[in-house]
């Protein structure tokens, strides 16, 4: 069922990245200049986690290879 709601649409290096830019996007928040628009952050760490990603969807992108 979740599969539907959330189709698995990126790629291992396309989760990778958005892991590692949502964790530095967030760590300004903490460090750096300390700024709350670190919060965004969390949007690219969230899709990196869950594998899924809304905007993909709506345009019909995946970045996932293809299936044999």
């Amino acid at each position: 069922m979740l599969a539907k709601i959330l189709p698995t649409n990126e790629g291992t290096i396309d989760r990778a990245l958005r892991v590692i830019v949502g964790l530095g996007a967030l760590s300004v928040v903490f460090v750096g200049p300390q700024t709350n628009w670190g919060w965004l952050g969390l949007i690219p760490l969230a899709t990196g986690l869950i594998g899924s990603c809304p905007i993909y969807s709506v345009f019909g992108i995946s970045t996932c290879p293809m299936k044999k």
